[in-house]
């Protein structure tokens, strides 16, 4: 587990005097921003969420997220291009989070490290991510799991841990791109074919344990009996993420049997 002290080369933001130490040396550039806090309880980060920006550019996400008055920010900021930007040190809480659980666990900005990744989103024309750019992120997020010992259950997506109000990185991010540099925990995903599933308003066992499966692996959702809104964003939540192939929020056999593989191989 890192220390939390200081790594890499002195990086000076170019519209402000002050001057850290980048985490990592990847990092082309700080630039700082006022939107963070210290840890609560002092505690080392053990998650990595990551974010698209869903803004028009890149340039105008940089901005919001060093604006004081937006009350948010993350640790870096990786453009399309490639480029790294770093706004806050890793040892202190950014503010990229919001209202979100993973693991029964609440206030994860004092837990995670925050990478937003420079993209339109669905609400501006969602696309692929450049390659230039995903080459930066998986060898950002690799520094970064073994900086601070993060498993790789604990490797998610803002979706996955605010699954009613997010979609982000989205279905087009490369889960297994991060998979194949040892980073995140995938598996397959099982092929889809027709059958039984559950949907919106079933009730009874098979939806309670469904939705025991899901809090299992880390999911928000209360094994009620009943297929909820909640217990729907939460597996459309886990579809963006391990079966991005049908998005429909439905239990399907291959929905459920690729949870299934993830609990039993979990790390």
């Amino acid at each position: 587990m890192g220390d939390g002290r200081a790594r890499g080369r002195l990086v000076t933001s170019r519209e402000t005097a002050e001057v850290w130490p980048a985490d990592s040396a990847l990092v082309s550039r700080v630039e700082p921003s006022p939107n963070h806090n210290e840890r609560a309880g002092g505690i080392a980060p053990d998650m990595l969420v990551l974010h698209y920006t869903g803004m028009r550019d890149g340039a105008s996400a940089l901005a919001r997220l060093r604006d004081p008055t937006a009350a948010v920010s993350s640790h870096y900021l990786v453009e399309e291009d490639g480029s790294l930007i770093q706004m806050v040190p890793e040892a202190r809480r950014a503010w990229h989070a919001g209202v979100s659980r993973w693991q029964g666990q609440s206030d994860l900005n004092s837990r995670s490290i925050g990478i937003e990744i420079v993209n339109p989103g669905h609400e501006h024309g969602y696309r692929p991510f450049p390659p230039q750019q995903i080459a930066t992120v998986v060898k950002l997020c690799r520094e970064c799991v073994e900086r601070w010992s993060i498993v790789g259950d604990r490797v998610v997506g803002h979706s996955d841990i605010a699954p009613s109000r997010k979609e982000d990185p989205g279905e087009f991010f490369p889960w297994d791109q991060l998979s194949a540099a040892g980073v995140g925990h995938l598996v397959t995903p099982v092929e889809i074919r027709s059958g039984r599933f559950l949907t919106r308003g079933d009730v009874g066992p098979p939806v309670a344990a469904w939705q025991q499966m899901l809090a299992s692996y880390g999911y928000d959702c209360e094994a009620t009996g009943t297929f909820d809104d909640a217990t729907h964003f939460a597996t459309l939540a886990f579809q963006r993420h391990h079966r991005p192939r049908k998005l429909d929020g439905c239990a399907d056999t291959s929905t459920v049997a690729t949870l299934h593989q993830l609990l039993l191989t979990r790390p």
